[in-house]
């Protein structure tokens, strides 16, 4: 459905993850003109439009993740009456594991105009500065803060075969990383990447094992870990199987139900196998 006709628009924009100049000229273009600033922090706000030296024109409020739900009908009340709205967070891309996405639902449902002013994001430049695969990946917010949770969280990523971006407090990333040495072995790659774009950044790339020792030490700052893919499992060749199907038959099974039971358990065609196991014969 099209936008409603007169409404105002949503701008979603992307904010310095720490270096002020990744800040793009749109970006301080919508500082200036927008009608309404929702923040998740007013008082970063604040310091940004002076580091960019730019004087907001509109109402400035907070938008945080306490107050989200309950700004919501005053920030849609503004948008229908034509107004724009602005959304930013302390830094990177709103609504990843930040305040937004609940508002952007609520503009999608009510045919709100919604855009986004791209621009920093700490999942992505984590990413690419890794080393580690980045052709397919997936993001997976905040692992849970109590250890057994968090073993049950990091279970599903053993076999993943993408690589893993997720946030950590500074102050838990020791006890997640041990964790995920646990769960997913001392030999997995990963990156863990500190203070991104700021003076400190730092980037500690290896095994898990060797992250974990590593960060006993402590770690500070805002902490994005990319974890590498799980290593892909080996299929036994046709051949074996094959043999194992045959040995199966000899013991007494049906050629049908060996192949397909064989082939269940390689994972892979159970017409295949047999079609293999017929011509061998």
């Amino acid at each position: 459905m099209s936008p409603v006709s007169g409404s105002g628009r949503l701008v979603l924009a992307a904010t310095p993850l720490g270096d002020i100049r990744d800040a793009s000229a749109r970006l301080v273009e919508a500082l200036e003109t927008a009608d309404v600033i929702a923040a998740e922090d007013t008082r970063r706000l604040h310091s940004l439009a002076a580091a960019l030296q730019v004087k907001p024109s509109g109402r400035v409020i907070s938008f945080y993740d306490q107050v989200e739900t309950a700004r919501l009908p005053g920030l849609l009340e503004s948008l229908r009456g034509g107004e724009t709205v602005l959304l930013v967070t302390d830094a990177g891309m709103p609504s990843v594991s930040d305040p937004g996405y609940r508002l952007v639902a609520a503009c999608v449902e009510q045919d709100l105009k919604v855009t986004c002013l791209p621009g920093p994001s700490a999942v992505t430049t984590a990413l690419a500065v890794s080393g580690l695969p980045s052709d397919r990946f997936a993001f997976d917010g905040f692992p849970p803060r109590k250890s057994g949770e968090r073993k049950r969280w990091f279970a599903p990523l053993a076999s993943e075969q993408r690589t893993v971006v997720f946030f950590e407090a500074p102050h838990r990333l020791a006890d997640t990383l041990a964790d995920a040495v646990e769960v997913l072995g001392p030999d997995r790659r990963a990156a863990v990447c500190r203070e991104l774009t700021k003076k400190y950044e730092e980037v500690v790339r290896g095994s898990l094992a060797e992250l974990a020792e590593w960060a006993v030490e402590g770690a500070r700052g805002e902490i994005t870990v990319v974890l590498g893919p799980a290593p892909a499992e080996e299929k036994p060749d046709l051949d074996t199987l094959v043999a194992e199907v045959k040995q199966r038959v000899a013991d007494g099974e049906r050629l049908k139900s060996a192949a397909a039971e064989v082939a269940e358990a390689a994972g892979i065609s159970k017409k295949t196998l047999y079609d293999a196991a017929i011509k061998s014969s």
